[in-house]
């Protein structure tokens, strides 16, 4: 069975992503801080008949992280498919008023996390010959918030990155692309905010996975 691994996983876009693979067949491995959602979304995935199991890290925590992920290639054999989405929280921070102390903690999650979970991975896709990466970032990678500055600038050098895998990793059989989402992810919103509902965003990473020419995809209003 091919095994799609998710970095950052919840209840919310992770939880359909899961759902929409799960469905073609995947088995899922399920990264995440809490051992309380991991169990859950385990719980929720078998009862769509799809063999999941959770590996606690933190993706700001290189060293979580990379242990988490070779517990999971141990666990299903390889992985065929790396969605990278972890959250590193809001600060709400002005270009101005970013320091190191600010920026350090999505740096860490969002690019180095990035890294490790792809040095992880890759090695096993390069040798099968094929394999997934798919990254997530807000809108602001490209084309900056100014009241998310220091997430905008972990996000768009996660995003350069991924562009990059893309261009140099394609005639060895590995795809990767960024994803990135410019609205509220939920079934509903206040009005006047453009929506998509986690459910019908998780399709578009399955057509990313099976058609892959896209460097990139932007979901927006």
């Amino acid at each position: 069975m091919p095994t799609l691994a998710i970095v950052g996983a919840g209840r919310g876009l992770g939880l359909s992503i899961a759902k929409v693979f799960g469905s073609h067949g995947f088995d899922v491995a399920l990264v995440s801080r809490s051992n309380d959602k991991l169990d859950a979304l385990v719980t929720e995935l078998a009862r769509n008949a799809i063999t999941a199991e959770g590996f606690p890290a933190d993706a700001g925590d290189s060293t979580q992280l990379a242990a988490a992920l070779q517990s999971a290639i141990s666990r299903f054999g390889r992985i065929d498919v790396l969605e990278f989405s972890p959250h590193a929280g809001l600060t709400m921070t002005a270009p101005k008023d970013v320091t190191l102390d600010i920026l350090r903690p999505q740096v860490d999650s969002l690019l180095y996390g990035a890294v490790t979970a792809v040095q992880a991975v890759l090695p096993g896709m390069l040798e099968a010959g094929s394999g997934t990466l798919l990254f997530t970032t807000g809108g602001g990678a490209l084309t900056p918030y100014p009241m998310l500055a220091d997430a905008n600038i972990a996000q768009a050098g996660q995003r350069n990155w991924a562009l990059n895998l893309h261009n140099t990793l394609g005639d060895q059989g590995i795809y990767a692309a960024n994803v990135a989402i410019n609205l509220m992810i939920g079934t509903a919103a206040p009005e006047g905010v453009p929506h998509r509902s986690p459910d019908e965003i998780a399709l578009d990473y399955w057509n990313l996975h099976i058609s892959r020419d896209q460097a990139e995809h932007f979901i927006g209003a």
